[in-house]
């Protein structure tokens, strides 16, 4: 299900949220891996939501959990000491909910949540913008853009915060410190 870029916050604000925004081939995926271990050291438990734009399975065909989960089991979760997994088939949404996604993580209890993809959906984001993509920056039209991080500075609007994207523990610091913020930035900045 699409969500209006513009529409309110009717994601869980219970848990704070913000969004990795990128277009392909920027970062995100490899800024996250940089970032989680120093949220970590932070003493912040971080859940991330990842989107993907095509089908993608984790089991592994010839296992029990796969046969069970092809002989029609919905959800399929799949246990052990260390960690555990549930697949859940969802072959009539057109798209991902987020906020079904979200509400899955409620148990866990995270500090954080982070969301890569999902750039539509109106919820707080940190965009990364490198000008060797050759995409648009979305910021001037995207209200729910926080800050921006890149390389090199770029002048942003005012109300969003400028990150050197190659400046890790500046963005580690400006992402541990989103928990407390979360209350007042859990809604768009006016754009003029």
């Amino acid at each position: 299900m699409s969500q209006p870029q513009h529409a309110p916050l009717s994601l869980d604000v219970a848990l704070p949220l913000l969004g990795i925004a990128a277009w392909s081939g920027t970062g995100k995926t490899t800024l996250l891996e940089k970032l989680l271990p120093r949220l970590t050291a932070r003493g912040l438990h971080t859940a991330v939501i990842k989107h993907a734009h095509h089908g993608f399975d984790v089991d592994q065909p010839g296992k029990d959990s796969h046969r069970l989960r092809q002989a029609g089991a919905a959800p399929m979760l799949v246990a052990s000491r260390a960690r555990w997994a549930m697949m859940m088939e969802t072959p009539e949404q057109e798209e991902a909910d987020l906020a079904q996604l979200i509400e899955t993580l409620r148990p866990q209890r995270p500090d954080l949540v982070l969301v890569e993809g999902f750039k539509a959906w109106p919820m707080p984001k940190l965009e990364l913008y490198r000008e060797e993509v050759g995409k648009t920056l979305r910021v001037a039209e995207d209200p729910w853009v926080k800050a921006v991080a890149s390389q090199p500075p770029l002048n942003v609007p005012a109300g969003v915060d400028w990150l050197d994207l190659d400046d890790l523990e500046g963005i580690a610091e400006w992402v541990a410190a989103w928990p407390s913020r979360w209350p007042e930035e859990r809604v768009p900045r006016c754009l003029n």
